[in-house]
Parts: C-alpha cells; structure tokens; sequence
C-alpha cells in the first residue's frame, strides 16, 4: 500500500467516524474534553503528517490548508447532525495538529 492510499483511507476512516453517533462507538464514550483535544490533535497531526510524506504536487500551506477545511466542513456537518455539536475548540485542536506536523517535517 503506498502512503498516498493511506493517506486517502484515513481521510475516509476520519469522515465516517466524525459524522457517526459518537455513543455507537464502545471506547469514545467516556472521552472527556482533554482527552477529546488531544485527540483531535493527533489526528489532524497525523493526516497532515502522512499528506505531507505523500508528496502531492502542491505546496506545504495548500496542504495546510485543505487538511484544516476538511476539519472544518466536519464541524459545519456537526450543526446539522442530530447527535453531534460544532466546537470551535475542536477546530482549535485541529489547527494545533496541522501546525505541529508542519513545523516538525
């Protein structure tokens, strides 16, 4: 499997499981508010990580900036989803994963 794949499978996995109810998933329902954060870091870190090994012919910041529209288009479907709320923190968490992978490739 090339990290192209990989990278588009995780987008994939990241949608489905972002716009599932959160309580049919056994091991996120006891997540807490800095758990959750955290977790929202290591994601967007970890898909702008793998974009970025990926070597997609746009620049660092495009990629940047894609990454952190898809978290946002997520969180503007959590309006609009019955069992989900828009967080402006989770785009904050968000915004710090996308850095981090940024600043430390």
């Amino acid at each position: 499997m090339t990290i192209r794949s990989l990278f588009f499978i995780s987008i994939f996995i990241v949608f489905i499981l972002s716009i599932v109810n959160i309580r049919n998933i056994p091991s996120f329902n006891y997540f807490l508010f800095d758990t959750d954060k955290a977790a929202h870091v290591l994601i967007y870190f970890y898909l702008t990580y793998l974009g970025l090994l990926s070597r997609f012919n746009i620049s660092k910041f495009t990629l940047f900036l894609i990454i952190f529209i898809f978290g946002f288009f997520i969180e503007i479907i959590h309006i609009f989803h019955p069992y989900r709320h828009f967080e402006y923190f989770d785009l904050l968490a968000n915004l710090f994963g996308v850095t981090i992978a940024l600043l430390i490739n």
